[in-house]
């Protein structure tokens, strides 16, 4: 069986390897990762935009292979937070016929990473590094801003593992 993750981000493809292994029927699986557009803005700032680029990356990947992953991180609108959003992962997985979707938890960017967000259009990795809480360009490829908010408790690798089970559920046997 083959998989393609619809990313080169190595902490995707991980994710994806690592959640098959606990699925007997995909554990043996080969993942790889190739570079699939998500067809949306760098920083989704809505549940569909984010959506819609988890699918266009899926869909983007399926070449040669019995599924593909799509991931794609995004804000979307939350009522009676501080910042009116919070940010989720987003799965899709593709057969060549169908999607199946999961979402990873959600939560919230502290408020000078969302401002850099909306105003200056940044996206998270540039927006933590604007706000001074990470010194790498490239967070969201490492322990992602989540994995700093959260002191290491959960990572970008752990939080797109969740996207991925809630997907993987549709595939369950």
């Amino acid at each position: 069986m083959k998989i393609v993750v619809g990313s080169t981000n190595l902490i995707k493809v991980a994710a994806v390897a690592e959640s098959l292994l606990l699925y007997p029927h995909l554990a043996m699986a080969e993942v790889l990762g190739v570079e699939a557009p998500s067809g949306v803005s760098d920083q989704p700032k809505t549940l569909p935009e984010t959506v819609q680029g988890a699918i266009n990356r899926a869909k983007g990947a399926f070449k040669d292979c019995d599924y593909s992953f799509g991931l794609e991180s995004g804000l979307m609108a939350v009522p009676g937070t501080k910042t009116g959003f919070m940010d989720v992962c987003v799965c899709a997985i593709y057969d060549g016929v169908e999607y199946h979707l999961g979402l990873s938890s959600a939560w919230e960017a502290p408020k000078a990473v969302m401002e850099h967000m909306l105003k200056d259009g940044l996206d998270m990795n540039q927006a933590a590094l604007k706000a001074g809480l990470t010194n790498d360009p490239k967070v969201g490829s490492a322990e992602g801003l989540v994995g700093i908010m959260t002191k290491g408790r959960l990572t970008r690798k752990e939080y797109t593992k969740e996207a991925i089970r809630t997907a993987l559920i549709h595939l369950e046997k």
